[in-house]
């Protein structure tokens, strides 16, 4: 008997193929084509941005999956809105206030409509939890709303979010690690621990969909993702974990060269005076440095794709102290190479 894991999600990737090679034709047509120019870059121009390919394959697929619960419902309303927005912010450019004060909003939707953590592992303790549900508030229509969890799970999601789109410095780069974190999430959600294999079954659906982006993203690349799908591909990444019970130390380590690298970039800004919310400029993050070094591409999406899977691999075996172990071997290897990284200082003008 064929299984719905395999099937469903080949018919996702084989509808969001579908949908690139109408975009490769009809998205010249209608003038959606992306601004090479902004970026000092000399090559024609391409389809942008394609990762509405990816939001709308999604929706469509999960929308005739299964019966759908209040929750489910809130996941589509919060994909929905973020796709138009981040398509908006693509063709338009919104301000990184009203960008931020939108995700927000779509978190807290996401959150009120159930998508929650409400425990966190201690890893410190043999089955230790900080529990987030201790204090909670009346909402009208919502019920009974767990504060910490809405701000732990709002941060989180946020995070996830910025942290994809931050990263999509290369093309290529988010659709590998997306294609690796939901194909972890997938086998952690069919693991004995987990056992949730809806949960699955929605996870290898958008490896499937961030795969067949990726076969049109790699290097050379024959359309641009963009916000859109950056964006998309880190608030599902985010739902995901949630979903499989708050495995955040798990989704940490498939997307702990993005996470720590934002955080570096983070530092950086602000020890120079900066704003934390600045766009991005060329030399602040790693797949900028290792380009200026004489990386190519593909190489960055290797070293990237690389230490995904190790760490994410690994991830599903061990223990929540030994995660923890893992989490700091991973920050060890990312401070090396930022420290690689670093542009060369210019030496002082002799006096």
């Amino acid at each position: 008997m064929i299984s719905p894991l395999s099937t469903i999600p080949l018919l996702a990737g084989l509808l969001c193929v579908a949908l690139h090679f109408i975009a490769l034709h009809m998205f010249p047509r209608w003038k959606l084509l992306d601004f090479p120019e902004r970026y000092g870059l000399i090559r024609r121009r391409l389809p942008y941005p394609s990762g509405i390919l990816a939001v709308i394959a999604f929706l469509a697929v999960f929308f005739f999956m299964s019966a759908h619960d209040m929750k489910d419902i809130g996941l589509m309303a919060g994909v929905t809105m973020l796709g138009i927005i981040s398509f908006i912010d693509d063709r338009t450019q919104l301000s990184p206030r009203v960008r931020l004060l939108l995700q927000i909003l779509i978190a807290l939707l996401l959150f009120a409509a159930g998508v929650r953590i409400y425990t966190i592992t201690n890893p410190l303790l043999t089955g230790g939890f900080l529990k987030l549900d201790t204090w909670n508030v009346v909402a009208p229509f919502f019920g009974s709303l767990p504060v910490w969890s809405g701000v732990f799970t709002v941060l989180w999601l946020l995070l996830t979010i910025n942290a994809l789109n931050w990263f999509d410095g290369i093309p290529g780069q988010v659709t590998t690690l997306g294609t690796i974190g939901f194909l972890t999430i997938g086998l952690l959600s069919l693991s004995a621990r987990v056992n949730q294999p809806a949960l699955a079954l929605i996870a290898f659906v958008l490896a499937a969909i961030a795969f067949a982006c990726l076969l049109f993203d790699f290097p050379p690349p024959k359309v641009v993702l963009g916000d859109t799908g950056s964006m998309f591909f880190g608030l599902m990444l985010g739902s995901l974990t949630i979903f499989a019970g708050g495995k955040v130390a798990t989704a940490f380590l498939v997307l702990g060269v993005p996470l720590i690298d934002s955080f570096f970039v983070v530092i950086r800004r602000i020890a120079h005076g900066k704003s934390p919310l600045k766009g991005s400029s060329a030399g602040e993050h790693l797949h900028h440095r290792l380009l200026a070094k004489g990386w190519t591409p593909r190489q960055v999406i290797i070293l990237t794709a690389s230490i995904g899977l190790l760490f994410g691999g690994t991830a599903l075996f061990l223990s929540s102290f030994q995660k923890l172990l893992a989490a700091v071997f991973l920050f060890c290897i990312m401070l090396a190479l930022s420290i690689y990284s670093a542009p060369a200082r210019k030496n002082a003008p002799a006096a």
